[in-house]
């Protein structure tokens, strides 16, 4: 048996020490501008996208959604989710029982106001090649959308040849093929055309990011314990000037199922397209992130909880998703 050598142990120790102290810093306060928070998302993490706009909305101004259904689509049923909600059928999921919870839960004070809804500008994409989100299930998000906001808000693309996944410029794999790391190369710039209808008078990058994307603590912003099933960390893209304190505009991605931090790493952050034009316009970008659970909850795909997994309130401001969301971007100076 060899000698233990405490020295290599010594340095191995200050090796950890050092990488556990980069990986738990908190989120820095940053100067957000007020009234500038949009969100995104993709698959589940489109459904999570517009749970937060409808739980929040009196702070959300506008909302992306890529491949996912209408808001409390699944009513807390796991069958639901996967027939209805993903297949849809010919016509898609009724709205109306979903617009009657909507106006339910904003009486009971469980979420904002649908009013506070309207102003909002929403930008829908549906790829034509997508197997696993049915082409009716989005018609039907496009249908809530229209009991709340005007049409000429909102913004609906169905004709690029995508399968399901975040189309891209450039990234990914091929743009008809459903494949981790879900980012489909479509020649489509679908986070670039996304910001410049939720924001007005971005100008285009003019070359890579310049700004850091940098690792954060996410489980001291976590409320609900194991049942949010959260990773215990997020990524955050800062740009130069925002760091420097300049005052900057905050956007929320939502990764879809297999696309988290436990599956993909930080491709989703690194290459879906958000990065390039946050740093040429100013807007911080939250990459909030999902772990798996296999047993409690039931979450082996790390998705975002848009069948109820993490308990009854899950669409509503207490949620324990969308709650730890808001405690993430009041860390950020959000509000």
């Amino acid at each position: 048996m060899h000698a233990i050598r405490f020295p290599h142990i010594a340095l191995f120790l200050a090796a950890c020490t050092a990488f556990t102290s980069h990986a738990v810093e908190p989120l820095p306060r940053l100067n957000i501008l007020p009234g500038s928070l949009t969100v995104s998302g993709v698959s589940s993490g489109g459904y999570m996208a517009t749970q937060y706009q409808v739980a929040f909305s009196k702070d959300v101004q506008g909302a992306a959604v890529i491949a996912a259904g209408p808001w409390y689509c699944a009513r807390a049923s796991l069958t639901r989710a996967l027939d209805e909600c993903m297949a849809g059928g010919p016509i898609g999921p009724e709205i109306q029982p979903n617009v009657a919870a909507l106006r339910a839960g904003a009486a009971a004070k469980l979420i904002d106001d649908p009013s506070w809804i309207a102003p909002d500008r929403v930008w829908l994409f549906h790829g034509a090649r997508d197997t696993v989100v049915g082409a009716a299930v989005m018609d039907s998000l496009l249908r809530f959308y229209r009991e709340f906001v005007p049409p000429e808000r909102i913004h609906y693309e169905t004709q690029v040849a995508a399968a399901h996944g975040f189309p891209a410029d450039g990234q990914g794999g091929a743009c008809d093929i459903a494949q981790e790391p879900w980012i489909n190369d479509c020649s489509y710039d679908a986070a670039g055309l996304m910001l410049q209808y939720l924001y007005d008078g971005l100008k285009a990058p003019a070359g890579a990011a310049r700004g850091e994307l940098v690792t954060f603590d996410q489980e001291r912003y976590v409320t609900g314990g194991m049942l949010a099933s959260m990773a215990d960390r997020g990524f955050l893209f800062v740009p130069a000037d925002c760091a420097a304190g300049k005052p900057c505009r905050i956007h929320v991605a939502f990764h879809g199922c297999r696309q988290g931090v436990g599956f993909v790493g930080r491709d989703f952050a690194t290459n879906a397209g958000y990065n390039r034009w946050a740093d040429a316009n100013r807007i911080v970008v939250l990459y909030p992130q999902v772990a798996r659970s296999l047993f409690w909850p039931f979450n082996p795909k790390g998705c975002w909880d848009w069948w109820g997994y993490s308990g009854a309130s899950y669409t509503g401001r207490n949620g324990a998703q969308p709650a730890s969301v808001r405690r993430m971007l009041d860390a950020l100076g959000a509000r």
